[in-house]
Order: structure tokens, then C-alpha cells, then sequence
């Protein structure tokens, strides 16, 4: 099948932001390029990183900023172009952050050339203090009280890597209480987060996600980790028929969704009703916060990490 690959040249500090516009749009599955990350690796950033590093990396030091994601060469993905093309000349036009350039290069490639590269750099990573993902081509000894997620995210948006999911999943090390609470994971994705509450200690969690793709993906994950016992899996919206509830609600979405569900959640709370939500730039935080307190819910904690924020509520 052949693609389009499209690969958009923008600052450090725009790489964030510019995501959630692609995901505002209905791209996702990036391939993100940021110096930062290989300086991260250089200083030895995190405990599993490596202790060697080819000269010929050495180049990725001076690599622009840039994000690449694929589509299927259609008419369809051409409207999406022009869709795009035209949110990137508006937020040229913004002043609060620096996008740089915002340079669209677009290639025909076919999937044998792409599709699996991304492997390379999924790596065993521990997300919170005891969680570790894990991908399935890998292999990792684990430590202490270490609980392993093992993952294959497939075609589902989710590595669970990204800060907003580890933000998820240290609130849900901290709030879940072990053989007590149900726990209610909204836009599953991949499954991380139902996979990690069941981990934690959960009674019993539900995974929820309007895409069929990601629902066969975090079914398959579950299986893997031999807990397709204790957690369901449905398609479904939390806004549309949705009757379930749980003493906990997780939603890793972004800031627009989560200000836009936050008025349909309490509906779906019992017992202690806690209700964490991530996906929320640090600049939003304040809207997000507002947004929520408005639907009846009092603030308990905010947590932060790199330019993101996860908000936890009780209703």
C-alpha cells in the first residue's frame, strides 16, 4: 500500500502544541525528532538507558525539530492536507508560541519502508514507581515490586511513554485502592492504564474507546498480559448510552475533550468518585480547571511534568 509520509519542521518549543492541533484534526502516530531527547540519552536521563552510543549518532544533536506521521494516498488524505495546511498558517499567525517555520514536506512511500521502523526506539521505560512498559519484541528483568505492562500498541495511539500517560498512572499508584476501587479508563487507546489499574490493584476496570481499532488492540494487550479476566473492553462513548460506573474515571485525552466530557463524568462516578484526567497542556490548565469545577467537582490534586499536567477531581 503506498503512503504518504508528511513531515512538518517546527521549534522544540512547538513540538506539544503542534501535536494536539494534528490530534485535534484526527492525525495520529507520530514520529516525533527532538534534539532534546537525544541529549536525554547522552546525560543518561534514565536508568535504562544505554551506557553506549555510536559516533554516528552524534549528528542527532544538530537534527531540527520536526514531527512525521503517515497517511493513506487517497482522496480523502488530500482533503486532510488542505485541512491542515491551512491550521498551519493560522498558527503561524500566533504570538503565544513560537512554532518556528512550520514547513510541510510531503513524500510517496510504500509501508514496507515505514511502518515498523518506530520499533526501534520503543524501549522498556518504568513510567511511576513501580509500573514498567514494556514492548512485546523486548526483554526486561524485572526488579523489586516492579509490575510489567507488556505492549504492542499496534495501530492504537499509546506507547505509554508519553508524560500524560505516566502522569495517569503515578495518580492511579496513588489513588487506587486495592481490592476496593473500579476503575473506568475512557479513550483506552492501547489498554495502558486499564492494564496498569488492574496491575495497581483494581476490583474490576472497563476500557472505553469510540475506535474499533483501538478496542481490538487493548483486547490483544490484555491477553498478553493475562488479564482478559479482569477487564472489559467495549466500544462505546462516555457521552452516548454509556450507563457503567466506577469509583474512578481516567481519561487521557487533551484539553478540548476533557472540558467537553468533564460535564458527562459525574454520571458515570459512585463511591468515592475520583476523576483524573490528562492530556492537558500546563498552558490550558487553568481553562481545564475551571471547566471542571464548573460540572460540581472540587480540585484534589494537580500533578506536572515537562509541559503537561494531569488534574485530579472528586465530585
Amino acid at each position: 500500500m503506498r503512503y504518504i509520509e508528511v513531515k512538518i519542521y517546527t521549534t522544540q518549543e512547538g513540538i506539544d502544541p503542534l501535536i494536539c492541533n494534528l490530534m485535534d484534526l484526527g492525525i495520529a502516530g507520530f514520529a516525533i525528532e527532538d534534539a532534546r531527547d537525544f541529549l536525554d540519552l547522552l546525560n543518561k536521563k534514565n536508568s535504562y538507558d544505554w551506557d553506549y552510543i555510536d559516533e554516528s549518532l552524534m549528528e542527532l544533536e544538530d537534527i531540527p525539530a520536526s514531527v512525521a506521521f503517515y497517511l493513506e494516498e487517497t482522496g480523502e488524505s488530500e482533503r486532510s492536507l488542505v485541512l491542515l495546511e491551512e491550521r498551519l498558517n493560522e498558527l503561524k499567525s500566533e504570538d503565544c508560541i513560537n512554532y518556528g517555520k512550520l514547513s510541510l514536506v510531503r513524500k510517496h512511500v510504500e509501508d514496507s519502508e515505514w511502518k515498523d521502523n518506530w520499533k526501534e526506539y520503543f524501549k522498556p521505560a518504568k513510567i511511576s514507581d513501580r509500573i514498567v512498559i514494556k514492548p512485546t519484541w523486548e526483554e526486561y528483568n524485572r526488579t523489586g515490586d516492579e509490575l510489567v505492562i507488556e505492549i504492542d500498541p499496534g495501530m492504537a495511539f499509546g506507547t505509554g511513554t508519553h508524560p500524560t500517560t505516566s502522569l495517569c498512572v503515578k495518580l492511579l499508584e496513588r489513588y487506587i485502592e486495592p481490592g476496593q476501587d473500579t476503575v473506568l479508563d475512557v479513550g483506552c487507546g492501547s489498554g495502558i492504564l486499564a492494564i496498569a489499574s488492574a496491575l495497581l490493584g483494581a476490583k474490576a476496570v472497563l476500557a472505553v474507546d469510540i475506535d474499533p481499532v483501538a478496542v481490538e488492540v487493548s483486547m490483544e494487550n490484555l491477553e498478553r498480559n493475562q488479564l482478559s479476566g479482569k477487564i472489559r473492553v467495549m466500544e462505546g462513548d462516555l457521552t452516548k448510552g454509556l450507563k457503567e460506573t466506577a469509583d474512578i474515571v481516567v481519561a487521557n485525552l487533551m484539553a478540548d475533550l476533557v472540558r467537553m466530557l468533564s460535564k458527562d463524568v459525574a454520571a458515570h462516578l459512585k463511591g468515592k468518585s475520583i476523576y483524573i484526567s490528562s492530556g492537558i497542556l500546563i498552558e490550558k490548565q487553568e481553562q481545564v480547571v475551571s471547566a471542571i469545577e464548573e460540572c460540581g467537582f472540587h480540585i484534589l490534586d494537580i500533578m506536572e511534568e515537562g509541559e503537561w499536567c494531569a488534574i485530579v477531581a472528586q465530585i
